[in-house]
């Protein structure tokens, strides 16, 4: 592919200038919600326009006043898109300081893998390959919150690249009742594979389920690990996420949690939250704290976690190394995510801690729908609170956006509402 000829959409992008008064720019990898979250808070925190860099484009990226873009096509390889990005970086009539920013896995494993080439035109705010590998895989995340003391859900992990041999580890029964939960340790390592009902999560209800997944895997090519989990039973109100961003100097300086009220529940999109109420949830945020602290983190993590209704425990699920699609309820809850990069990468100045923990809710739903799911009284109260206080922090509905966005989030929501009536048309004990 020749990046010789890369166009760059007009207006192009603008640099922000950080507290020092230094003036910067930011390039982010990929389409989607969680690319447009990223542009959206850094042009609310320094009124600047990003640079998104996609393969194919999509609508609301090339739509949006937060950031232009660059579509290099569907055909673009990992090495065509880091030629791209130095292309980029030498054609910048102004040079500036750049942060290269990514949220999503395959594009934290792309900048791990071209770490050297792109340090020399880029910032970068990411963990070394060795602490990735563990922390994008979710059995060894398991690993260090064990030797924390962190709870998380009883799990067998099998591991395909054994499948066929005589030492392939997979267990004739799993130890649980059905349902059973079943998904990838590392999503990375499952994108490369497909085969007949592929889903991001599996409900497993019976042992031939179990059986026939394992088989379809191995059958497809998968030698990655696999978990297999005792299904904790509770909503998607049990829910909860926690972002965050560790200084390369060993401090926490931001942390937002927030509890989902309802999720997505397409079978590709399944587990996304979609609805979410922001909140000091101090207990679990200690904890994240904590194993930032152990793994000597440094950059933006997220953690997911699901309470058990039946004790109260809350189990840590997996910790992305990024912001997360949803990141937009740190923005919505005052917790200016950009500060703290910039001035850490920028100005390299110390920031005073902050916690985001005043209730907002973010929503790409409907407030009807969503209201229509959240049944328990304190939660609803809470909801309704939120919603008088301050609205509701939807990013499709950004101020500053013009007609087409706010057309796109009203087609968006009604397009929700038949999902949810199809897929999930009440709430359930399990969210399944």
């Amino acid at each position: 592919m020749a990046i010789s000829n890369l166009t760059v959409s007009q207006p192009g992008p603008t640099p922000g200038i950080s507290k020092g008064g230094t003036e910067f720019n930011v390039v982010i990898l990929g389409a989607g919600l969680n690319s447009l979250n990223v542009s959206i808070a850094f042009h609310k925190a320094y009124g600047m326009r990003s640079l998104t860099v996609m393969r194919t484009p999509v609508a609301m990226n090339e739509r949006t006043v937060t950031s232009a873009h660059v579509a290099l096509g569907a055909e673009a390889s990992d090495c065509d898109l880091k030629d791209a990005l130095v292309q980029i970086a030498k054609d910048k009539p102004v040079k500036r300081p750049t942060l290269l920013l990514a949220n999503a896995d395959s594009f934290i494993s792309f900048i791990d893998t071209y770490r050297a080439e792109l340090e020399e035109h880029y910032l970068l705010a990411q963990v070394d390959s060795a602490s990735l590998a563990k922390l994008a895989d979710k059995a060894h995340f398991q690993e260090a919150c064990n030797e924390l003391d962190i709870p998380t859900i009883p799990t067998e992990v099998v591991d395909f690249s054994r499948y066929g041999g005589a030492d392939f580890d997979a267990p004739e029964q799993l130890p649980w009742a059905y349902p059973i939960i079943g998904k990838p340790a590392n999503t990375a390592d499952y994108a490369r594979v497909k085969f007949p009902g592929k889903r991001k999560v599996f409900v497993l209800k019976s042992q031939a389920e179990y059986k026939e997944l394992v088989a379809k895997l191995g059958d497809a090519g998968f030698t990655g690990r696999f978990l297999f989990q005792e299904l904790i039973e509770g909503d998607d109100t049990s829910e909860y996420s926690i972002t965050g961003y560790r200084s390369r100097s060993g401090d926490v300086t931001l942390t937002c949690a927030a509890q989902v009220l309802l999720g997505e529940h397409t079978p590709d999109a399944l587990g996304r939250p979609a609805a979410m109420l922001t909140g000091p949830h101090r207990g679990i945020v200690a904890q994240f704290e904590k194993l930032l602290d152990h793994v000597d983190y440094v950059g933006f993590a997220n953690v997911d976690l699901k309470v058990d209704p039946r004790n109260g425990t809350a189990y840590f699920l997996e910790l992305n190394p990024r912001l997360g699609r949803n990141n937009h309820y740190v923005t919505a809850a005052g917790g200016s995510y950009p500060e703290h990069i910039v001035a850490d990468l920028i100005d390299d100045a110390p920031l005073e801690r902050v916690r985001a923990e005043e209730q907002h809710l973010y929503s790409i739903l409907p407030t009807r729908l969503v209201k229509h799911y959240v049944t328990e009284p304190e939660l609803r109260a809470q909801l309704d609170s939120a919603v008088r206080a301050h609205g509701v922090d939807n990013p499709y509905r950004y101020a500053p956006e013009g007609a087409w966005m706010k057309g796109f989030a009203l087609a968006s929501g009604l397009r929700q509402v038949q999902k949810f009536r199809k897929y999930y048309p009440k709430a359930t004990r399990t969210g399944f």
